[in-house]
């Protein structure tokens, strides 16, 4: 699941609606829509996500909360380390190796590494 699929997901039960429902208002599929929450989708359109904040009528920090999301949510990311140091080539191909392998509180260590100061 990727972070924007475990946001709608979250929003679907918080406001009681079944993936079916939310689909139909949508204008999209239900096959598609568990797809994009399960992470078989690639990062939806811009369109979409306005459709999404209208649906749920989420104000302006929930949907640019949901946008931000949305960029952080490609399921198949490829890293170009090209011209950066073998250090850095190191250490995205012995992360691509491992993810599989890191619990939640390993992976909440390094995305805190990685905020922004």
């Amino acid at each position: 699941m990727t972070p924007l699929g475990a946001r709608l997901r979250r929003l679907r039960a918080d406001r009681g609606t079944t993936l079916a429902e939310m689909a139909a208002a949508l204008g999209v599929s239900a096959a598609y829509l568990s797809a994009l929450e399960h992470g078989k989708r690639g990062v939806p359109r811009a369109v979409f996500l306005e459709l999404v904040n209208g649906y749920f009528n989420l104000g302006w920090d929930d949907a640019e909360d949901l946008r931000r999301l949305a960029e952080l949510s490609d399921p198949r990311v490829v890293l170009d380390t090209a011209g950066l140091s073998p250090k850095a080539t190191e250490l995205a191909n012995r992360l691509a190796a491992r993810i599989g392998d890191l619990d939640d509180a390993r992976l909440d260590t390094l995305l805190a590494e990685l905020e922004d100061p």
